[in-house]
């Protein structure tokens, strides 16, 4: 009787490797269509018990770039260099050098570091020249052993040989590809191994668990429970969830129309009229300018609206106040300007063109979406985000009313204690900033900008009424909400951060 019993697998691998001698785990593996870990996992079994011999071969292996090819086939700097030397006569001043490389487009610093390091270039106090090597290659045209290793390699991993010179040159050249360490494993049975087998072993199958015919029938005395480790963690089932910040948006927009809210939508791109003028914002406003506004190059106009009394009475409130009781900017209000196309600012571009379809009350309207501006990427700021903006027309309407709406609002989202500051902005007044408490950080964070609208705002557009107004920025929810620290974290979409946010927060 046999003193080893194996498995179906594991008798799979001993007999493979009784017939192959000595042979790579990768080459196994592939001819038994398996996975290199269960191979290993029966050879470091049976080395434990001396029948499997494994021998590990360390080797460094060269994977060029995708261009590497390329950039030999172009010319490498210090190719380029024997070149322009070889028609100078093999020999150039090192200033007519730098000249003539800049010319070329060489970085000299490159061919001084590449082209002494190959043998083929040398410096002294003549200038530059080539060397006996460097002559001779550049009259022979004959291709260097290096750049015919890389267009060998043809974009595959590559095994090196023992050339130091080849070695230490592409292990500095990252434009060409990386040299990495690899581990090759090879087995073989062992005297020992190869004994027992020739012996005969017993297979027994394996199975997870046994079924009623196998205990029927008598077929569980050759069937091998495999082993369970209770201890191991189970695997871990994250449930398909919407993204935080597609979950702060939804959130919000549940939280307007449980409200009474109409969700109004307006075009990203946009008019000045209509993202600027029509909030009385003047022509000369520092938000106007490019460096804080992305301006359209094609188409650059778009029309102004084709109420023309509307558009006129938006001119007067800018140039003069018009029927406002203001006195508006005191300057002349240019139409070209009002035309620019820009790439929205605000989403109160919206509602304002909600207003101007609306302007009689009752009416309640929001919108959520994409705004652009010219910012320059950090922790807390894109050039692209999101924006929640609110109007409620109501001839009742007061200071009062805006700051109850908002505190229901922040309150649905969550924040059980909210409060209010005065601000400035140029289009509402009063005006007020919405700060409310997080109790995970023990301090009060602020949202978002709000008040009412100035006249020279509403009555152009044919409102009478007061028109209370809010803009609240997402992206600062949803950190707030999530404890993130830079708002970049929203939108790099890895699968571990999105993974570890809890389903209901």
């Amino acid at each position: 009787m046999s003193d080893l019993i194996l498995d179906e697998w594991s008798h799979t691998v001993w007999q493979a490797l009784s017939a192959a001698g000595e042979i790579d785990v990768n080459t196994l593996a592939a001819k038994l269509g398996a996975d290199q870990s269960k191979v290993l996992a029966v050879a470091q079994i049976g080395s434990d018990g001396g029948y499997i011999s494994i021998r590990e071969v360390q080797s460094d292996e060269f994977v060029p770039s995708e261009n590497a090819v390329q950039l030999v086939s172009d010319g490498l700097p210090e190719r380029k260099a024997l070149t322009l030397l070889a028609e100078a006569g093999g020999q150039l001043a090192t200033g007519d050098f730098a000249k003539a490389a800049g010319r070329t487009g060489l970085a000299v610093n490159e061919v001084f570091k590449w082209g002494t390091a190959r043998g083929w270039i040398q410096r002294d106090k003549a200038g530059i020249g080539l060397t006996d090597l460097g002559a001779s290659i550049a009259q022979s045209g004959e291709r260097d052993v290096d750049e015919l290793f890389i267009e060998q390699s043809a974009g595959n991993p590559a095994n090196l040989d023992d050339s130091e010179r080849l070695r230490s040159l592409l292990s500095k050249r990252n434009e060409l590809g990386k040299i990495k360490a690899r581990k090759q494993r090879f087995l073989s049975l062992t005297d020992a191994g190869k004994a027992v087998l020739s012996r005969g072993v017993s297979v027994k199958k394996e199975r997870n668990l046994l079924t009623h015919e196998d205990l029927q029938d008598g077929g569980w005395r050759d069937i091998m429970l495999r082993p369970y480790d209770v201890t191991l963690p189970a695997e871990t089932v994250r449930p398909a969830k919407p993204h935080p910040l597609r979950r702060i948006i939804e959130q919000t927009r549940r939280g307007y129309l449980e409200m009474g809210f109409t969700e109004v939508v307006s075009p990203m791109v946009e008019s000045s009229f209509w993202n600027f003028d029509a909030l009385f914002q003047p022509q000369d406003h520092p938000a106007r300018d490019m460096q804080d506004t992305f301006y359209m190059a094609d188409p650059k106009v778009a029309p102004l609206p084709e109420d023309a009394a509307l558009v006129e009475r938006v001119q007067a409130a800018h140039e003069n106040g018009g029927d406002t009781g203001s006195e508006g900017w005191g300057y002349k209000w240019s139409p070209e300007r009002a035309r620019q196309i820009v790439l929205r600012t605000h989403t109160t571009a919206s509602t304002i063109r909600a207003l101007a379809a609306h302007p009689e009350p009752p009416f309640k309207a929001f919108c959520v979406g994409w705004v652009c501006r010219n910012e320059t990427m950090s922790y807390k700021h894109l050039p692209v985000f999101h924006q929640v903006d609110g109007i409620v027309i109501d001839e009742n309407a007061s200071l009062a009313s805006l700051l109850g709406t908002l505190e229901t609002f922040y309150k649905k989202m969550g924040f059980q204690q909210v409060k209010f500051k005065p601000a400035f902005y140029p289009y509402t007044e009063p005006s007020v900033d919405v700060v409310v408490y997080l109790e995970s950080r023990g301090k009060w964070i602020e949202m978002g900008g709000s008040g009412i609208f100035r006249p020279e705002v509403t009555e152009p557009l044919g409102c009478k009424h007061p028109v209370l107004a809010w803009g609240l920025g997402m992206e600062r929810l949803a950190m707030i909400r999530y404890g993130l620290k830079d708002i970049r974290e929203l939108y790099q979409g890895r699968v571990e951060s999105l993974a570890g946010v809890p389903l209901h927060q």
